[in-house]
């Protein structure tokens, strides 16, 4: 019977899946390109149309992205194509004009059936092949072999790569603090649910254990599945040595499985194109509802124990349907963590033992996860259901990030005309949901809001926090210390953990927290300041009331690495903080460089990189800095070496001296202060030039634009700093200090009389000086002043 809908209505017309398990008699050892174009073939068969008549129809192939392809530090050990989806296309034969790499996520699937679906709907495509694959499993086994195959392949013609996707998915607060991957984040969002629900924590391992039991039941009889094994939900949960922790409250069966060799792909017509090619309508599936949602950002979120976009995705969905829960006949809850179903299935009523199920696969950790394409299984499986018992829906939920995006597909081979859906304008109240402060360095008492407990294979366990601050109320992230077993332990066996006090520190590698201040002093007592008799990066000399603090990594051009960035703070806050000097001078050793800024070298070899809480050099950040320090440039400020001398009072530079923030040529910004200083010490478009081009600045020409103080013969910059320190020091050293916290506290006041009429404590405190009266008396007893610094 010819459907009464528009020739342009979107139809799914061919699903196909793909894979192979090692130590089957039959594996191949088949590359991800080949997973996929597998599934492909598979898809086109399934039409019941000849496959190369299907395959030069399509005008559109789109890629799933791998894992391989996910981060910008994602590594192929065995080599991989330059151009996945046109990789896929020649071994079809076919040259698509299109070719498409979607984005990050394990909502890419579903995401691409709706929007090629709208996208067919309004004419701009007819024949649409989706596909995707990971051979991970393979991929490992190889990289370990003697002989290995390659995987590399160079295929000609134009790509849509859509990136990374990543923004609003990770933050440097998360990578600082170890929450970067998946187990500890949805470990974080379990964990609240749990106390939400006010659930010991057997009784809740005993219901993710539940849900999680016939999942397994239809993994054991998916030909596809990567562990066809059912298990009881005592099994699921009980840690064992196979079952290890992961992060706590996840053993390893309650992970997704990322060891899979598994292919899967969706070809989607236009209703004309389908009557054109032949396509049968009883291989035609109509997408009845459909919903793309994205929730806030992680720290953002004003209730970690819940996920509310992807509930609203799934009742949108729904309701552009037309139906209502009750009438879904299959459904595939995204499954990567328990937590990613009972979100959902919380929001639409579904309990855990629900007769139609909540898998149609098996699931992530049994089915397996095949990355971001595991969701373009679900479909596969769901419109081979729909087609097996006509008239009945199936409904896909499809998640990614961290409970981050949510697609949504109502399925039925019921014939409909395409329905539009309100996405953007649900999006856009999402949008508008208040978001919880973030303290980015958070001091004091707290209380945790949740938290995880991550196991590494050795036995090493890392505690990762998030807080509420008692003062504020602001939300943070933090870790226990190293030597903290005591958090550890409390947070591994207390009867509640979620909603004690703690105490938290922040420091310039990130927050930690312990149960107590008393610990925290314990553990990590605070820092008198003062000097030490000597440094390992750093050289320190006194002279008089003066200062010199010399870099001395020469053999690196004297950057700086974290190490060399604690000592330098250490140094300052003991200069800061002692009456007796008066005036700092900053140089480097050697003739060749102040500062070379970072040490890149360091950063590459993988080892955490950080500043103080004083910022770069222990300068760049340090608030009220009422005692002068002078650079003395000799040779290359570049990086965080400029920025290192702009935050310094004043510049002296020897005429072989360049300047410029070079961040831009590697990849990186000035983000300690260069960005914000340089437009503010030089006229805008010049700094705004240096910035993005990473252009240097001649000694003469930062002199004649105002950037520096002073020039100095090659090699007499610090002789010349000297000279300029020793005419400040010919001044009243209190008068310099009280000068200095005028200028910080009127900087930013616009209104040049508001600026004037400031009121300053510091003008009290020079009214009752020792400094001022002895100025005064010597100037009238024309003799030297004989300052005290008091």
């Amino acid at each position: 019977m010819t459907s009464p809908v528009p020739p342009t209505t979107p139809i799914l017309v061919g699903v196909g899946q793909a894979s192979e398990r090692l130590g089957d008699p039959d594996f191949t050892g088949l590359s991800p390109v080949d997973l996929s174009a597998h599934a492909a073939r598979a898809a086109l068969h399934d039409t019941g149309v000849d496959a190369a008549t299907i395959a030069a129809a399509i005008d559109t192939i789109v890629g799933v992205r791998q894992f391989e392809h996910s981060t910008p530090r994602a590594h192929a050990p065995l080599g991989t194509s330059n151009n996945v989806p046109r990789s896929v296309a020649a071994r079809l034969g076919v040259q698509p004009e299109h070719a498409v790499l979607e984005v990050v996520g394990g909502q890419g699937p579903q995401h691409l059936v709706n929007e090629f679906a709208r996208r067919i709907a309004d004419g701009d495509n007819e024949v649409v092949l989706l596909t995707g694959s990971e051979a991970i499993s393979s991929v490992r086994h190889f990289a370990k072999a003697d002989q290995r195959p390659d995987f590399s392949e160079t295929v000609e013609g134009t790509l849509e790569d859509r990136g990374y996707g990543l923004t609003g998915l990770t933050s440097s607060q998360q990578l600082s603090h170890g929450l970067m991957g998946a187990p500890s984040q949805y470990a974080l969002f379990e964990n609240a649910r749990r106390a939400r629900l006010k659930e010991s924590r057997a009784d809740y391992a005993a219901s993710m254990g539940k849900l999680f039991e016939p999942f397994t039941a239809v993994a054991a009889n998916n030909p596809h599945s990567s562990a066809p094994r059912t298990m009881t939900a005592e099994e699921l949960v009980t840690v064992t040595e196979r079952n290890r922790w992961i992060a706590e409250p996840y053993p390893r069966f309650l992970v997704a499985r990322d060891q899979v060799n598994q292919g899967a792909a969706v070809l989607l017509t236009s209703v004309a194109a389908a009557r054109r090619l032949g396509i049968a309508e009883d291989r035609w599936v109509f997408l009845h509802g459909h919903a793309d949602l994205r929730e806030r950002d992680l720290l953002d979120r004003a209730d970690l124990s819940r996920a509310p976009s992807a509930v609203m995705a799934a009742e949108h969905a729904l309701e552009v349907a037309g139906i209502t829960v009750d009438d879904v006949a299959t459904f595939d809850l995204y499954s990567c963590f328990p937590i990613a179903v009972s979100n959902v299935a919380d929001g639409l009523g579904l309990a855990a033992d629900d007769p139609r199920g909540l898998t149609v696969t098996g699931g992530l950790p049994f089915f397996g996860g095949a990355g971001n394409n595991y969701s373009m299984h679900a479909i596969a499986e769901t419109v081979q259901r729909c087609r097996a018992n006509p008239g009945s829906h199936g409904f896909v939920g499809a998640n990614g990030g961290q409970l981050s995006k949510y697609s949504v597909g109502v399925y039925a081979t019921t014939p409909t005309e395409y329905r539009r859906d309100r996405s953007a304008e649900i999006q856009a109240e999402i949008d508008a949901w208040p978001a919880v402060d973030n303290a980015a360095f958070p001091d004091g008492p707290a209380t945790i809001e949740t938290y995880t407990i991550t196991h590494a294979r050795d036995g090493r366990r890392k505690a990762i926090v998030v807080g509420r601050l008692e003062a504020t109320d602001e939300r943070f992230v933090a870790n226990g210390l190293e030597d903290d077993d005591e958090l550890v332990e409390f947070l591994a066996t207390a009867d509640e953990p979620i909603g004690q006090p703690i105490f938290v520190r922040a420091f310039g590698f990130g927050n930690r927290v312990t149960l107590t201040a008393d610990r925290m002093r314990e553990l990590r007592p605070v820092r008198a300041p003062g000097f030490r008799d000597s440094y390992e990066f750093v050289e320190v000399a006194r002279d008089g009331h003066l200062l010199e603090v010399t870099i001395n990594r020469p053999q690196a051009r004297n950057a700086l690495h974290p190490p060399a960035h604690e000592e330098l703070e250490e140094i300052f806050d003991a200069y800061f903080a002692d009456p007796d000097l008066w005036v700092a001078i900053i140089t480097g050793a050697g003739d060749k460089a102040f500062c070379a800024g970072n040490d890149l070298i360091y950063t590459a070899s993988g080892k955490q990189s950080y500043f103080p809480r004083s910022g770069f050099a222990g300068l760049t950040s340090r608030a009220g800095m009422t005692k002068p320090v002078i650079a003395a440039v000799n040779g290359y400020a570049m990086g965080g070496g400029l920025e290192t001398a702009m935050a310094c009072h004043l510049v002296v530079v020897d005429s072989e001296a360049k300047l410029a923030l070079s961040e831009v040529r590697v990849g990186l910004v000035a983000a300690a202060g260069g960005v914000v200083r340089l437009p503010r010490q030089l006229p805008v478009k010049t700094a705004t030039e240096m910035i993005l081009t990473g252009r240097r600045l001649g000694a003469q020409e930062a002199l004649e634009r105002g950037l520096v103080n002073k020039v100095t013969p090659a090699g007499q910059a610090l002789a010349g700093a000297r000279e300029l320190a020793a005419e400040i020091m010919a001044g009243s050293p209190t008068s310099v200090r009280v000068s200095l916290q005028l200028m910080n506290e009127t900087e930013g006041i616009a209104d040049t009389i508001a600026a004037v009429t400031h009121r300053s404590g510091a003008l009290d405190e020079l009214m009752i000086a020792e400094d001022t009266m002895e100025g005064l008396s010597a100037f009238g007893e024309k003799r030297p002043p004989q300052w005290k610094n008091r």
